[in-house]
């Protein structure tokens, strides 16, 4: 059994029944922490909540880029919710920008998007965390722009997908990658594996979303990590419990955590 931190899950999506099951099986499967990220306001109250009653829930508090703009109120109240929570808090995500959405609606404006993101990575730099990032294929180029503009050092490319050129750019920065269960089936994520160092490398469920292959019908548990490790290794060529706890480790340290 290895040490593992799931380094990013929407743990407050999940219903009461199966964050109980969930927790209560965490020990068994090795699980020493979560990121908990948030979509929202209200998501990053309710995270917060989570985190209280569990300390192997670590909370960040966001807004997902995947929806339409918050109100300016609502974006204040949520920046202030970060100053006022910011020691509670082990990172500023989930934010980013919204590719999938624009592969709905070609007229959407991205410029918005950009300039919240910018926000947060301003924010994220003055409270000195870590910032959470879905930024995917192109847009991971425009994160990078604000991330050297800003001279930010620690920042996590959740679910990183992106050619060579993009992942040498986060690369060369210092940024993070993460890994999830669909290593074990998609050839994307696999090259990505062999071109990153595992030192670049940590591992997450993004749970409840789910998996296909030999996940298919499971509800995603952050257990489902023992076999992306094994699979990273596999393409690693290297020892599974090696390959498990430099991921451990350099995971502990990205986020501070005392465990």
């Amino acid at each position: 059994m290895f040490n593992m931190i799931d380094a990013h899950i929407h743990w407050d999506a999940y219903s009461p029944g199966q964050r109980t099951g969930i927790l209560d099986s965490l020990d068994t499967h090795g699980i020493r922490a979560m990121i908990a990220v948030s979509m929202n306001l209200k998501s990053s109250r309710e995270t917060l909540e989570l985190s209280v009653m569990d300390s192997r829930v670590k909370a960040a508090a966001g807004f997902h880029p995947e929806q339409e703009l918050p109100s300016e109120e609502e974006m204040d109240e949520l920046f202030t919710f970060l100053d006022q929570h910011a020691s509670s808090l082990v990172a500023v995500g989930e934010v980013g920008l919204p590719y999938y959405r624009m592969q709905d609606d070609a007229n959407l404006e991205l410029k918005p998007y950009e300039e919240l993101l910018e926000r947060f990575i301003v924010k994220a730099k003055a409270l000195k965390k870590p910032i959470v990032l879905h930024c995917i294929y192109e847009h991971a180029g425009i994160a990078c722009d604000l991330l050297e503009h800003h001279s930010v050092e620690k920042a996590h490319f959740h679910w990183f997908k992106g050619d060579e050129a993009i992942l040498e750019r986060v690369l060369s920065n210092g940024y993070k990658v993460s890994v999830t269960p669909d290593v074990m089936y998609e050839d994307e994520i696999q090259k990505i594996v062999q071109k990153a160092p595992l030192d670049a490398i940590m591992v997450e469920t993004d749970g409840p979303w789910p998996f296909e292959g030999p996940f298919k019908g499971q509800m995603t548990h952050p257990g489902m990590m023992g076999r992306t490790i094994k699979c990273i290794a596999s393409i690693k060529n290297m020892d599974e419990s090696e390959a498990a706890e430099k991921i451990f480790t350099q995971t502990k340290r990205f986020y501070g955590l005392s465990i």
